[in-house]
């Protein structure tokens, strides 16, 4: 969703890099590989499965400076950063010193991730829809807070967690264990500071626009399952499982949160003086009294991303490079299929908390092209045989001509995986499936 879209880009990327290891980052380089422009895909560091992917190979330098060097050497044209950490931590802002093209949001624009206050502000001054909040700096001072309002609240830690930073409490008493928890050191820094929330109600989606710092390009529309166990019960985890499109939205609607939501968002960022050149992600409930923004990220979602990349055209790479050069308006015309995409995640035994490393998985199913098998916590051992490193282990990702036949093809698929202790909600996309497993 573009305005005065003109000539098409003549420098297309041939050779890119994706930073990051995740779920995420292996289907970006899937969906990158379909380019007929791009010659190789490196990936630093990738996972287990990254080569599996054609045009695709990782890279281990020890440290920045090496990373640097290493793009100059490789001759890169775009660099892909995808993980929210390194984007808050600056990684955007030093490549682009050393002469890189960059598809990531600076350290100042990653605050609209990194710290919830910070988001907050910027959408109460640009009158983006939100819930009510109070910031506060210490236990004494949320506890004051929620004396005075008297009633259950969200407690969220500034700063970044791991997408586990969030309690949604349903008594005053769950409310004040939050607060102590969060002020006791369970978030380490990211919860310095900490959010209460009014408690909003209604379904969740999340948005997604792709920017070059003045224009935007919206994505459709999609919906994870946070929660661990089936019934969206259990803790928060960085998410199980997601489809797209999300029906919830229709296209007018979805143009409609781009006139409330991302552009404002857009334009508030230039007036704080910052070219945001990234992905907006922006987790939305739909309450009865219209929508209102949950959270911002300054990165694809994952799982989110899973699903969608298979949604999207051989077009992307050029569009993303357009949008890391500043100039989307020389992007070609983004395009997306119609079929309906299901992503079901498999985890290790004791994610979230402390999840099983080191077991041998045996993949049993080919990837083509409705389905395919995104790596995330998996590596190589010295043997060459790719073993669990990670919580959530692999994502099964699969399309259909409904959510039906979509899910069923996912779920059929992981029967053919295994590793010890693997387990995986069984009610992804309970919202738009008419039957169950």
């Amino acid at each position: 969703m573009t305005t005065n879209q003109k000539t098409v880009v003549k420098n297309e990327p041939k050779r890119v890099l994706i930073v990051g290891s995740g779920g995420r980052e292996n289907s970006i380089a899937w969906a990158l590989s379909k380019n007929q422009f791009i010659e190789q895909i490196f990936v630093w560091p990738g996972n287990g499965g990254t080569s599996t992917y054609e045009k695709c190979i990782c890279i281990e330098p020890k440290n920045e400076e090496e990373i640097f060097i290493d793009c100059k050497r490789l001759q890169i044209d775009l660099v892909i950063i995808g993980p929210e950490d390194p984007l808050a931590n600056g990684l955007a802002n030093r490549m682009r010193e050393e002469g890189l093209t960059v598809f990531g949001p600076c350290q100042e624009g990653a605050q609209l991730e990194a710290s919830k206050d910070w988001a907050k502000s910027l959408m109460v001054e640009n009158n983006i829809p939100t819930a009510e909040y109070w910031t506060t700096s210490s236990e004494k001072e949320a506890l004051e807070v929620l004396e005075r309002l008297n009633k259950p609240l969200v407690i969220k830690a500034d700063g970044l967690a791991a997408g586990k930073g969030v309690t949604v409490c349903k008594t005053i008493d769950q409310t004040k264990e939050a607060i102590k928890e969060a002020f006791s050191g369970k978030f380490g820094s990211a919860g310095n500071r900490v959010i209460l929330e009014e408690i909003i109600e209604g379904p969740e989606v999340s948005i997604f626009a792709l920017c070059d710092g003045e224009r935007l390009i919206v994505l459709p529309p999609a919906q994870d399952h946070k929660r661990l166990l089936e019934g969206d019960n259990g803790p928060n985890t960085g998410g199980m499982g997601a489809y797209a499109p999300a029906p919830l939205i229709d296209q007018k609607e979805l143009q409609n949160l781009t006139k409330i939501i991302l552009l404002p968002t857009l334009k508030g960022l230039r007036k704080k003086k910052i070219k945001y050149i990234g992905v907006i992600y922006a987790g939305l409930m739909l309450t009865s009294s219209g929508p209102k923004v949950i959270e911002f990220n300054c990165r694809f979602g994952d799982p989110e991303c899973q699903a969608l990349m298979p949604l999207i055209g051989s077009e992307l790479a050029s569009v993303l490079f357009a949008c890391a050069q500043g100039d989307l308006e020389k992007a070609p015309k983004l395009t997306f299929n119609n079929l309906c995409s299901a992503c079901v995640v498999a985890a290790s035994e004791g994610y979230p908390e402390a999840p099983r490393k080191g077991d041998q998985i045996k993949i049993s199913v080919d990837s083509n092209s409705s389905l395919q098998v995104f790596h995330a916590g998996t590596t190589l051992d010295e043997y060459e045989n790719i073993v669990t490193s990670g919580g959530r282990v692999l994502s099964v990702v699969s399309q259909g001509e409904n959510f039906d036949k979509a899910f069923d093809l996912a779920y059929e698929s992981l029967r053919k995986i295994n590793f010890k202790g693997m387990h995986f909600r069984r009610d992804i996309g309970y919202q738009v499936r008419n039957r169950s497993i």
